[in-house]
């Protein structure tokens, strides 16, 4: 699987919330400002990438996701683990608290929800 482009992930993340639809549904959850035909053609480089399928209705192509958001996630954060914080899932909440992105409440929260899958 590939890496998105800052463009293609935001265009990816319309589709994710949309479902299912067409260019301007997905229009709908993007930057006013970007001209419909980029959004198509983000689109199309997506589906080229196999990140969406389309389907023929009437005149008219409907694309849906063919890679989850969970999927995504995973496969993207699995490599910023890997590639910044020497493959540790420590060292990257480490990061994140150093770096006062994390409260102590936030992290009590998480070692609940850990505390809490264990059982």
């Amino acid at each position: 699987m590939d890496k998105l482009t800052h463009a293609e992930e935001e265009t990816m993340q319309a589709v994710w919330r949309t479902g299912e639809g067409n260019v301007k549904a997905f229009m709908e959850f993007l930057d006013k400002d970007i001209p419909y035909t980029t959004v198509a053609s983000t689109i199309k480089n997506l589906e080229k990438k196999g990140f969406l399928t389309s389907r023929l209705l009437g005149n008219a192509y409907l694309y849906k996701p063919a890679v989850s958001e969970e999927e995504y996630k995973k496969k993207f954060m699995g490599k910023v683990v890997r590639e910044y914080f020497d493959n540790s899932y420590k060292e990257m909440v480490n990061f994140i608290v150093e770096q006062k992105k994390l409260s102590a409440k936030e992290l009590k929260e998480i070692i609940h929800l850990i505390e809490k899958g264990e059982s």
